[in-house]
């Protein structure tokens, strides 16, 4: 048994077997799983978990090297927003696209985690990094 950190078997050995430029998209209970792409579902009821729990979690555990938001952040969800400008200062390379092209890119993701969060577009793709 872990100690600490994440405790989701299956969310760590995603990634833990994640390479350099693989994505993890964290989604709220809204966004649609493409075809073929593993679902790692923990949405129990809405809202719960949030989006930030397990952004926070996964954040701790990933080598992060970028991360894609869609721009109707800005116009829609605040708190994302500022979830970006902060990770842009941290130095994450920080990219919007739209939603539409968000969510293609979601199908070349290694998996979609499903949270239960209910605001707009609470999503984002990791994009990995190296720890060397």
């Amino acid at each position: 048994m872990k100690r600490h950190g994440l405790q989701h078997a299956e969310l760590n050995r995603v990634i833990a077997t994640m390479g350099h430029t693989d994505t993890l998209v964290i989604g709220d209970v809204g966004l649609p799983v493409p075809p073929g792409v593993p679902c790692i579902d923990l949405a129990v009821v809405q809202g719960t978990p949030s989006f930030q729990i397990v952004f926070d979690a996964v954040f701790a555990e990933l080598a992060v090297e970028s991360v894609t938001f869609a721009s109707e952040i800005h116009e829609h969800n605040p708190e994302i927003a500022k979830l970006a400008e902060k990770l842009s200062n941290m130095r994450v390379k920080v990219d919007e696209v739209s939603h539409d092209e968000f969510k293609r890119f979601t199908a070349r993701a290694v998996a979609v985690v499903r949270t239960g969060e209910a605001s707009p577009y609470s999503n984002v793709i990791l994009h990995a990094g190296v720890t060397f």
